[in-house]
């Protein structure tokens, strides 16, 4: 069976983004995760709410990768190219029972998450569900969840947006952990059901 996979880069206080919804503390997504983003997965799994946001900066990363991203300020890194090129060419869904259109290539609309249980049955490599916090919550909630790898950044952000919006009390086993460059942790968890 294929794993779902949930990832986040947080700050020390839960935050995974700021109040005006993008993490400024972040610099460069891809990296840190390793090569398990183009080597282990081939299928992403993102919420309604997230999905705007996510096609709009990378496909300015794929448009425009020598030039500063207006929504981070920075030069898309290498690892964010070779991530925007990498998720152009394979299959997004967004659970949404909202939204009516895409436009990020390869990407379908799912209405909820019993599609990604489905999904967890058929031949593949794992699954990663990027987010956002309500789509984790809700897919942690229905046990669909078995790994979540955290990037801790070693910061109280204060006023946010948490990460955790589960309804229920999961428990967790640490998996490994890693110390990062500046401060940052790297922590893998496996979900108890």
């Amino acid at each position: 069976m294929r794993k779902v996979i949930a990832a986040f880069k947080i700050s020390a206080d839960g935050k995974y983004a700021a109040p005006h919804g993008y993490p400024d503390w972040v610099n460069g997504w891809p990296d840190e995760y390793g090569s398990w983003l183009t080597t282990e997965i081939d299928a992403c799994v993102l919420g309604g709410q997230m999905y705007p946001l996510y096609e709009q900066y990378w496909t300015r990363v794929l448009d425009a990768p020598n030039e500063i991203h207006p929504l981070s300020g920075n030069m898309p890194t290498a690892a964010e190219v070779e991530w925007s090129e990498f998720a152009s060419k394979t299959p997004h869904y967004v659970v949404s029972s909202k939204l009516t259109s895409v436009t990020w290539p390869n990407t379908r609309i799912l209405a909820d998450l019993d599609a990604v249980a489905a999904m967890k049955q058929e031949h593949g490599k794992d699954i990663y569900l990027m987010g956002g916090a309500s789509i984790a919550g809700a897919a942690i909630d229905a046990g669909l969840v078995d790994e979540l790898r955290l990037i801790v950044y070693p910061l109280i952000v204060g006023e946010g947006k948490a990460l955790f919006s589960s309804s229920a009390r999961h428990a967790m086993e640490l998996h490994k952990v890693e110390q990062l460059p500046e401060g940052r942790l790297s922590m893998v968890y496996g979900i108890g059901r």
